[in-house]
């Protein structure tokens, strides 16, 4: 019988030929799909690697597997496989979340005993946090994310995550990585953010800030257009962060390593797309 977080028959069809296929020199490694299973299950519980139930075979195998697939970009081929061959709804929706680091992921290595900036880890009142900004699709799919310490403003980003949209096309042509539109909230109302949409040819629905509105109207000229109906859907992102979080190893960061944290949201979000 299938357990909790683990991938379903129909999903596992869908990205098993993309695995490799050989281990180390000399052995075959161990069932992909059982170790894929115990990997899914220690982000699907956040549990410590050592806790992970001995179905699933050797915590060390999950784990170096784990590591390994992120270092040979496995996870990232997986994710873009399956958004290519998916119907992918172009109006882009873009919000960030906070999540909290656990006391384990403060170890990573320092300099000048502050945390490396590439960590993605700030200190606030309410202790360490990763933010991550994100952009997913009009069917609230992740489609692209980037991590940065916690007190980052949402607008700095904004550039670096559509950069990141990167969905390959099935034959030949360039990747897609335009929105037909984008939608955001007032966290992204800033005149560097419109510019750089304006630039790109990105049509985008940001409704404008209280302060900026009222300056606004005290100018001449024509009012900045706004379409309340298309605003409307922007709970998109909010559902998609949801189905995140139901996740334990996204709603909280237990990684030390930033990359490590890249790798689990890649899973989550295949896991997401696949589902």
């Amino acid at each position: 019988m299938r357990q909790r977080y683990e991938i379903t028959d129909e999903a596992w069809k869908k990205i098993e030929p993309l695995l490799p296929t050989n281990g180390k020199r000399g052995g075959q490694w161990k069932d992909h799909r059982t170790i894929l299973n115990g990997i899914l299950w220690k982000f699907g519980t956040g549990a410590p690697w050592r806790d992970l139930p001995a179905r699933y075979g050797s915590w060390k195998t999950c784990y170096y597997r784990f590591t390994r697939w992120q270092k040979d970009g496995t996870w990232g081929r997986l994710l873009k496989h399956v958004q290519t061959y998916s119907h992918v709804d172009w109006v882009v929706f873009v919000d960030s979340t906070i999540v909290r680091a656990h006391q384990h992921a403060a170890g990573a290595p320092k300099k000048g005993g502050a945390t490396l900036p590439n960590e993605a880890l700030g200190r606030s009142r309410g202790g360490l946090t990763t933010k991550i900004h994100l952009a997913c699709d009009g069917k609230g799919r992740p489609l692209a994310f980037t991590l940065t310490p916690g007190q980052q403003h949402d607008c700095t980003q904004l550039q670096a995550l559509l950069d990141s949209i990167c969905v390959p096309r099935i034959g030949k042509g360039r990747p897609r990585k335009r929105p037909d539109h984008l939608i955001a909230d007032r966290g992204y109302s800033y005149p560097s953010c419109r510019r750089f949409l304006l630039k790109r040819g990105i049509p985008h629905t940001i409704p404008e800030r209280r302060d900026q509105a009222e300056r606004r109207s005290k100018k001449p000229g024509r009012p900045l257009s706004f379409d309340q109906e298309k605003y409307a859907r922007r709970n998109v992102i909010e559902r998609c962060i949801n189905r995140l979080k139901q996740w334990r190893g996204f709603a909280t960061r237990y990684e030390k390593r930033a990359v490590y944290f890249c790798a689990a949201i890649t899973l989550i979000s295949l896991m997401i797309w696949l589902n």
